[in-house]
């Protein structure tokens, strides 16, 4: 009786040790070959940002063709916020603003320079090149927490990912600030295999005149001067008001250490579509508008209202953060 329990026992151990969890470098491997062997994919997301003094709430949607064609569509639930369209083609990086009739053009790596929580290849190349990286395998997940790559990676430092078991596709991903409390949450719905798109789904020609046919332009004509929350310590010393063709131009001078200047003016809708070329990275503050650094420069555009920081003291992190702080009605 002995001689049959012994082989019984060995085959039931064989057979739980195959159905065992995989390592995680297995993990990483698998996902590795998804990534590599799809032809292209797209799916949605909710993204929901804390950072700010309220909350923001977009809806993502994503598409990715092999060759290094992006197109990603953030769409505010706020109904007084315009949605951006960040597209990456054969010509370059743009990111269209709908509501102006206009594109930007980044001389820029994106997506490959910073973390982009809502790109599957991004998230893979944040768990490859985090040596710390730690791995956990649940019953129907498996979780990675990595180092992030922003360019305020100091606030927000570190990312929780979680993959479908099964399918090995993104389920979540949450990102912490110092403290680890969540400050951005991404969470994937119906991410899909997808071999139909051609280059010209990410032409921005196209793209534009789909996304303005569906835009409803529901900004005001006069600008509405905001002033930074965070300032690290220097104090508003100075505010010029200028006429321009548009309207009025507003120049913010604070004084003192880490001293900067902000340039607010608004942009009014073109009839016809404009191309405008930005030098710098492309870089997501914490509200999930898109703009540009470089140099000590930092532009971006929100609500049909151009923004130009500039400062020879403060650093990019310490940029991101006035930049993001941008929302008070009176002087702090």
């Amino acid at each position: 009786m002995l001689r049959v329990i012994k082989p019984l026992l060995l085959g039931a151990f064989l057979f739980l040790a195959a159905c065992g969890d995989m390592s995680q470098e297995d993990v990483v491997s698998k996902l590795k070959d998804k990534a590599g062997e799809m032809p292209g994919y797209r799916t949605n997301a909710a993204m929901e940002m804390k950072t700010g003094e309220e909350e923001q709430k977009y809806d993502v949607e994503i598409w990715h063709k092999k060759g290094d064609f992006y197109r990603v569509q953030l769409d505010s639930e706020r109904e007084d916020k315009g949605e951006q369209v960040i597209l990456k083609n054969a010509n370059g990086v743009f990111v269209l603003t709908p509501s102006l009739n206009k594109s930007f053009k980044f001389q820029s790596n994106w997506p490959e320079e910073t973390s982009q929580p809502y790109l599957y290849e991004s998230l893979i190349r944040d768990i490859e090149n985090d040596e710390d990286s730690t791995f956990t395998a649940t019953e129907n997940y498996y979780k990675f927490e990595t180092k992030t790559n922003y360019h305020n990676r100091q606030s927000l430092p570190t990312q929780e990912i979680y993959f479908d078991k099964k399918e090995l596709t993104p389920v979540m991903v949450q990102v912490l600030d110092e403290e680890r409390n969540t400050a951005v949450e991404v969470q994937f719905s119906g991410f899909e295999k997808d071999d139909s798109f051609k280059d010209s789904d990410f032409d921005v020609e196209s793209n534009m005149a789909i996304a303005t046919a569906a835009t409803a332009d529901s900004r005001t004509a006069s600008l509405e001067v905001l002033y930074p929350l965070r300032t690290f310590g220097a104090e508003l010393t100075d505010s010029l008001e200028t006429e321009t063709v548009d309207g009025k131009r507003v120049i913010l001078t604070y004084g003192g250490e880490k001293g900067f200047t902000l340039v607010q003016e608004k942009d009014m809708a073109r009839a016809v579509s404009t191309e405008e070329s930005v030098q710098g990275e492309v870089v997501t503050l914490k509200d999930g508008t898109v703009g540009a650094i470089r140099d000590g420069h930092l532009q971006w555009q929100k609500d049909g209202t151009s923004y130009h920081l500039a400062s020879e003291t403060l650093n990019e992190e310490e940029m991101i953060e006035v930049a993001a702080s941008v929302e008070a009605k009176a002087p702090k």
